[in-house]
């Protein structure tokens, strides 16, 4: 899994990209063909925006969140990603029986 972040109008600290490692690595528990993670990091004036695009077999999915402080906006938006996967692995399989 290849995991890119990069940062706008913020400096991407070793303790934040450690935090966006850990909770990324975390997706992979529920897919395992997670093949590409790109992060950016934002800061606007009072808001501290996190949004990824992950790319999985078969799929692009797209997350961000917005919030006061950037640890919480990269957890809320690793959730975010959570529930996709979650949603696109319970599309892909097949549920009928044969």
């Amino acid at each position: 899994m290849q995991v890119s972040i990069t940062g706008h109008h913020v400096e991407v600290t070793d303790s934040l990209k450690a935090h966006v490692e850990e909770k990324i690595s975390k997706l992979k528990r529920h897919f395992d063909n997670v093949v590409d993670v790109h992060v950016i990091l934002t800061v606007e004036k009072l808001e501290q925006k996190a949004e990824a695009t992950v790319q999985i077999s078969g799929a692009k999915l797209f997350a961000e969140d917005v919030q006061e402080d950037m640890y919480a906006a990269i957890d809320n938006m690793v959730d975010k990603l959570d529930r996709q996967i979650v949603k696109h692995k319970e599309k892909t399989q097949d549920h009928h029986r044969g």
